[in-house]
């Protein structure tokens, strides 16, 4: 039977460019279009449960999640502990989404070694999971020791917990082991064989997207900005790997070669013009919302919209004109 998507439409937050404690009529509009989530991340701005908790009160019947936190820029314990609290104070309505994320926030940023992520997920996955139901655990995970932790709030409801994945591995974690799993950078057509993969481990699992969305007529702006947007994540090695492994490894091969040589101008022309159009949606709103439903198309349940804040996108029109509906 073929998997059945419930398409929902959610938005990244917080929006760039405004204090967070000024948010709060951005995140009512959101909810009185018909948006049915908002998605947390954690970079280098605002942590990934700020947001989340002042959007839990401020717009009361939408979904709440986290694309993603990292499985190790908090203990295990401590992870839980923060997922616990979002999960109680919106019950039913938070979903816990972790990963690996890079060698660039988690060694060079927080000063943690990158040491095999895949297990590092696989375990904390295990771990939370666990830690959801009340019961004491002591457990020598592969990446660590748990000794006589029971988690102190009771949960109506344990949070449904997805797996930020990229390669064949991580997908199949994602579908095997947690509920679903939450993808970006790719396009439309990539979501194909990257759902596909984690749907063999679990019919049901979903899958979430974060899109990035340039809603502007101006080509040149959306190419322009779109090459140094990406140029961030493609010279990420999990990133560049992961590009490799969906074929883009001739047509970046120019891009990387001059990135690694220190020509970052030379660098940015080298993403050809199609991988932007096929990585980032941009145009007239009809045309970005005909792109964006192509990615539901292809198996994405939840569509985790993020506006880029480039020259010519009004976030206000932009979120009018990218709402369900």
């Amino acid at each position: 039977m073929a998997h059945e998507s419930a398409r929902r439409i959610g938005m990244t937050i917080p929006f760039d460019g405004i204090p967070l404690h000024a948010q709060r009529d951005h995140i009512v509009e959101l909810e009185r279009l018909g948006y049915t989530d908002l998605w947390s991340a954690e970079a280098m701005g605002a942590d990934g449960l700020t947001p989340l908790a002042l959007a839990s009160v401020w717009a009361p019947s939408m979904r709440l999640g986290t694309a993603i936190l990292p499985a190790y820029t908090r203990g295990p314990a401590l992870l839980a502990q923060s997922a616990a609290a979002l999960a109680d104070a919106a019950p039913g309505r938070f979903v816990l989404g972790i990963g690996s994320s890079s060698n660039v926030i988690v060694e060079r940023w927080n000063g943690i070694p990158f040491e095999k992520p895949y297990q590092r997920v696989r375990d904390t996955v295990r771990f939370v999971k666990a830690a959801f139901t009340g019961e004491k655990i002591t457990e020598d995970y592969e990446t660590f020791s748990i000794r006589g932790f029971r988690l102190g709030v009771r949960l109506e409801q344990a949070p449904p917990v997805l797996v930020a994945a990229l390669r064949e591995g991580m997908l199949r974690l994602a579908g095997r082991e947690g509920d679903g799993a939450i993808i970006n950078w790719l396009s439309a057509d990539d979501v194909t064989r990257v759902a596909g993969i984690v749907r063999e481990e679990n019919p049901d699992a979903e899958i979430v997207a974060r899109i990035f969305v340039a809603p502007t007529p101006d080509r040149k702006a959306a190419v322009d900005n779109g090459r140094f947007a990406m140029a961030a994540y493609l010279n990420v090695p999990v990133y560049k790997a992961f590009h490799q492994w969906l074929g883009r490894e001739e047509v970046l091969a120019e891009h990387w070669e001059q990135w690694e040589a220190g020509d970052r101008a030379g660098a940015l022309a080298k993403i050809p013009e199609d991988v932007v159009d096929e990585l980032i949606v941009h145009g007239t709103v009809e045309e970005c919302r005909a792109h964006i439903e192509r990615y539901l198309d292809n198996g994405v349940d939840t569509a985790a919209l993020a506006i880029l804040p480039f020259p010519g996108v009004d976030l206000a029109e932009a979120v009018r004109g990218l709402a369900p509906g």
